[in-house]
């Protein structure tokens, strides 16, 4: 008679294993939401670790009522609106100790390139300041994130329809900004 043992359980199976896994596949989800929901660039770095830090914490009662990037977005969203209030608090902005690089430029394009991408960023982001939260949220997960509406509407705790009249009044301002970018 052969025994056999049962295989041993991997490293995404421990809690330590699959936080890991969770940061790795969504770090850069959190810190794109972070900076769209208006924490300061020098900022991000400190608010990205206190989302972990809470992920941490809560991941062992997570029951998956919810999905994970649901899950996921409320934390952020939490830690952002602390952040933004600590600094207006404080009154100040920080300022980073080196200079900001770009964002969302690759590295490999000619200058052409990286200052088409620089001037779409800015509007984006231009276009992002002038937005209510509630609208901005919106726009942030279904545009940059590409969830559907009803995972924006369950990440936001807000009902289906109301979801879908904030996307359909976001995505008409987007185009409006964007006809009189190309017109302007």
């Amino acid at each position: 008679m052969k025994l056999v043992h049962p295989d041993p359980p991997s490293d995404s199976d421990q809690p330590e294993g699959r936080f890991r896994a969770l940061y790795a596949e969504h770090v850069g989800f959190v810190w794109r939401c972070l900076r769209g929901l208006g924490v300061p660039t020098a900022g991000l770095d400190d608010a990205a670790q206190d989302v972990f830090l809470a992920v941490h914490r809560q991941l062992p009662g997570f029951r998956g009522e919810a999905s994970l990037r649901t899950w996921l977005y409320a934390i952020t969203r939490h830690v952002a609106a602390n952040h933004r209030r600590r600094d207006q608090r404080k009154g100040s902005v920080l300022t980073p100790l080196q200079p900001e690089l770009p964002a969302l430029v690759d590295p490999q394009p000619g200058p052409l390139e990286r200052a088409a991408d620089a001037q779409a960023a800015a509007f984006v982001e231009r276009f992002l300041a002038k937005l209510d939260t509630k609208k901005r949220e919106v726009f942030l997960l279904a545009f940059v994130e590409e969830m559907t509406i009803p995972e924006v509407a369950a990440a936001l705790s807000i009902p289906l329809n109301t979801a879908y009249t904030r996307f359909r009044r976001v995505r008409a301002a987007f185009q409006r900004a964007l006809e009189r970018r190309q017109h302007g």
